[in-house]
């Protein structure tokens, strides 16, 4: 995977952990960066740019949009819970097959389960990482983090070679989808997304493993008005002001 991507150390105290980084990703550490994308790395964590997102990028579990979502999201009773079988009592094993920036994921963390995020790019991946590492030093989402488990591996293949016995009760799927919201900061995630990973293309593949793989649903999120995904009709929806999820039912052989 050909990534024309730099990481630029804030400073040479930076450079070790940068050079170990970029050794990881197949990248080049350059103090002035000349590609498109930039990864920051400083005192505050890892960070990526480009030309369109304007500031720069970050997996924040502990302020921001994230904070905010864990605070004030709804608990239980908003629709991602109720699509992903949460209730009283009962928290599902779930695997997020398209982690994304992990928001979901974080969510579904926070109300008690335990949750496989699989992302295959390693840009992305690196940044959830680093989330995830600053999260768990931050004694109010420690628990939150401490249930969550990173894999940087493709999805499919991924849900292949899962053994039965680590089958999840549900599995989670966002796949790449342009305008799903119409908020500035989303757009940007999006259009960053875009350039950084290219159009979804294994949709169809993904949605028939994961039926093969969940013991009890299968969830997509789709933009409300978006067709079904592959063009399979769920068994059943939930809506939220701009946003559906679409459940499916497994096929367990």
């Amino acid at each position: 995977m050909q990534l024309f991507c730099q990481i630029k150390p804030a400073s040479e105290d930076w450079l070790d952990m940068a050079d170990q980084l970029a050794s990881q990703l197949g990248l080049t550490v350059s103090t002035t960066p000349t590609s498109s994308f930039i990864l920051h790395l400083n005192a505050h964590g890892l960070s990526l740019s480009a030309p369109s997102s304007g500031n720069p990028l970050q997996v924040d579990f502990v302020s921001g949009k994230n904070a905010h979502r864990r605070l004030y999201g709804g608990g239980r009773n908003q629709p991602l819970a109720r699509a992903l079988g949460f209730k009283q009592g009962v928290s599902p094993v779930i695997i997020d097959a398209t982690a994304g920036f992990a928001r979901d994921a974080f969510v579904m963390a926070s109300l008690g389960a335990n949750v496989t995020l699989i992302e295959q790019h390693p840009i992305i991946a690196a940044l959830i990482s680093d989330g995830l590492t600053r999260g768990n030093a931050d004694p109010a989402v420690a628990p939150i983090i401490q249930r969550m488990s990173l894999h940087r591996a493709n999805a499919v293949d991924y849900l292949q070679t899962l053994s039965q016995i680590d089958w999840p009760d549900t599995i989670y799927l966002d796949p790449m989808y342009p305008q799903r919201d119409k908020t500035a900061l989303v757009k940007k995630e999006m259009q960053l997304l875009h350039q950084l990973v290219g159009t979804d293309q294994h949709s169809h593949d993904l949605l028939d493993i994961a039926c093969q793989r969940a013991r009890q649903r299968i969830v997509v999120k789709r933009p409300k008005s978006a067709a079904f995904l592959a063009q399979i009709k769920p068994v059943a929806s939930i809506t939220s002001k701009n946003t559906r999820y679409d459940i499916y039912k497994p096929r367990l052989t």
